[in-house]
């Protein structure tokens, strides 16, 4: 199954760092964001990637580019005019990784119609490219396919402003509305899984995913969601960045399972 990261957008709220490079290639221990993103979904055997890349989509692609020179000894060789290059003990990822250049200004609902034609007919999971968590996979698609809707997204508790749900007792999405800035209520944490017939809910870029088609789904009632009690944290703006660094640095990284 093919996981799709929303890694588009101008993160206008952590400027310090994202007027260098887009907000999912901020670095957290050292790797970017995102690459924690794509080892928490490894950990549990999806290796497939579709990225979709929008404000400075050149420095995702050149990332990636260069990542096996990132992860392995190198020797450069000029000997004798020589123009040589030496790979040694190379450590990567099995990952397939499809860069999308979606556009710079289009609409989360855009960027994903925009990818289509490289998911085909299938299910696929999709995710911010901003925040972390540990939530259980395996155990995500097993809820998915249990109840046979359209869609499923995680849901967190957490005082932040984002899209709200209201959730019925069988864990059916009742409605979805925006963020207001007073909510503590179930959010919408991302880690969601769709089926491919989500595309026949998004018009064209200016469809903002959260807004209309998530809404229009649990008016239909096709939007379920998995609670999660565990760990989640977003990366809006600097205080959030430099405490996941501090967690990293301290060992206490409830997302990264894997091993080093």
């Amino acid at each position: 199954m093919k996981v799709v990261i929303l890694a588009g957008g101008l993160g206008t709220r952590i400027s310090e760092e994202s007027q260098f490079k887009p907000k999912p290639m901020i670095e957290i221990g050292g790797m970017p964001i995102i690459w924690h993103i794509m080892k928490e979904y490894s950990y549990y055997g999806f290796y497939e990637f579709i990225i979709c890349a929008g404000y400075k989509q050149h420095l995702v692609k050149e990332w990636f580019a260069d990542y096996f020179l990132y992860s392995s000894d190198i020797t450069f060789n000029y000997e004798n005019g020589k123009n040589e290059l030496i790979v040694h003990d190379m450590h990567m990822e099995p990952w397939k990784v499809t860069v999308v250049d979606t556009g710079l200004h289009t609409m989360t609902g855009g960027r994903i119609k925009r990818i289509q034609r490289y998911i085909g007919n299938e299910p696929f999971m999709l995710t911010y490219g901003d925040a972390v968590c540990d939530v259980d996979i395996k155990k995500l698609l097993k809820f998915h396919y249990g109840h046979g809707k359209m869609a499923t997204l995680t849901a967190v508790m957490l005082e932040q402003q984002k899209g709200v749900l209201d959730i019925s007792g069988n864990n059916a999405v009742k409605s979805f509305r925006e963020k207001n800035i007073s909510d503590s209520v179930p959010i919408n944490a991302g880690y969601m899984v769709l089926q491919p017939d989500i595309f026949g809910f998004i018009r064209d870029d200016n469809t903002v995913f959260e807004r209309e088609t998530l809404e229009e789904l649990a008016g239909r009632g096709e939007l379920m969601s998995y609670s999660h009690k565990g760990f989640w944290q977003c990366m809006d703006n600097k205080r959030e960045m430099d405490m996941l660094e501090n967690l990293l640095e301290t060992g206490s990284s409830p997302w990264k399972k894997w091993k080093d």
